[in-house]
C-alpha cells in the first residue's frame, strides 16, 4: 500500500515514456492474422499483452501488477487506487488506463470504463483488448452501431478473439432496428 501513497500529481514528470513495442506488435498482429488455429491465435495474443503490460519504469510495474493482483482477489477498491496512482503517475501509459476500464466493466459501470477506453485506444490504437472492451461497453449501454465499429476495428487486428461470435449477433440486432 505504500506504493500508493508515493503517486501523486507532481509524479508524472518521473513517469519515463512506455517502452516502444511498435515493431513487435505489427509483427505479432501480423502473425495472429495468419494464424491457422484459434490456440496458435491465442498464444500470440497472450505475447501482445505482454507487451502491453510491460510498463514504462519499476515503479509503474509495481502498480500496474499491484492493481491486477488486486483485481483478481476481487479487491476492486483497491485495484482502482493502484490504477488511478499508474494514471497519476504515467499518464501517456495506455495500460493504466485499460485496466481502470476494465475495473469499472466488472463493476458494471460502463459509461465509466468508456472514457478510459477512449484514452488508452488514443495511446495505443491497435490494444485489441481496449477495442474489445469499448465494445463491449457499449453492448452493455445498447449502442450497438458503436460497439459493431469498435469490434470490427478489433478483429481487423485479431480475427481470433472470442468476442468474434458477438458480431453477427450485433449485426442482426442493428438491422432489426
Amino acid at each position: 500500500m505504500l506504493l500508493l501513497c508515493l503517486a501523486g500529481p507532481a509524479a508524472a514528470e518521473n513517469c519515463p515514456p512506455a517502452p516502444d513495442h511498435s515493431a513487435k506488435i505489427s509483427d505479432l498482429v501480423a502473425k495472429v492474422r495468419a494464424a491457422e488455429t484459434e490456440a496458435a491465435a491465442k498464444r500470440i495474443s497472450n505475447r501482445m499483452w505482454e507487451l502491453w503490460t510491460d510498463a514504462p519504469d519499476d515503479y509503474a510495474q509495481e502498480l500496474l501488477n499491484e492493481g491486477m493482483t488486486r483485481r483478481e482477489s476481487y479487491d476492486y477498491a483497491g485495484a482502482l487506487d493502484a490504477f488511478d496512482a499508474l494514471v497519476a503517475y504515467c499518464p501517456d501509459y495506455a495500460e493504466g488506463y485499460n485496466q481502470r476500464a476494465f475495473i469499472n466493466f466488472i463493476r458494471q459501470d460502463y459509461a465509466a470504463a468508456l472514457p478510459d477506453l477512449e484514452r488508452a485506444l488514443a495511446r495505443n490504437p491497435r490494444h485489441t483488448g481496449a477495442l474489445t472492451g469499448k465494445a463491449l461497453s457499449l453492448v452493455a449501454l445498447e449502442r450497438p452501431a458503436e460497439a459493431i465499429v469498435a469490434l470490427r476495428r478489433a478483429l481487423d487486428l485479431n480475427p481470433w478473439l472470442t468476442e468474434r461470435h458477438l458480431l453477427p449477433v450485433l449485426e442482426a440486432q442493428e438491422k432489426s432496428l
